[in-house]
């Protein structure tokens, strides 16, 4: 059995998806690869950055809907 296709991402509020490893600029009349290496890296950086912020914020709320004596440690 093959590994299941990972969907393509959608970079927030952009018209831009990687799909495949390759960034794509999306828009009603159609679809076109982003080539410019220097644009690619930057949306790279991005992405990765916007991931970051998302485990940020999930870590966060996790913390926060612990009971308020709960101590990770095990310490009181």
């Amino acid at each position: 059995m093959s590994a299941p296709t990972p969907r393509p991402r959608r970079l927030p509020r952009s018209p831009v998806v990687l799909h495949d490893g390759q960034w794509w600029l999306v828009g009603r009349a159609g679809s076109i690869p982003a080539a410019d290496p220097a644009f690619t890296t930057g949306l790279d950086d991005f992405a990765q950055a916007m991931a970051a912020a998302d485990r940020a914020i999930h870590d966060l709320r996790t913390r926060q809907s612990e009971p308020s004596g709960f101590d990770p440690a095990g310490r009181r």
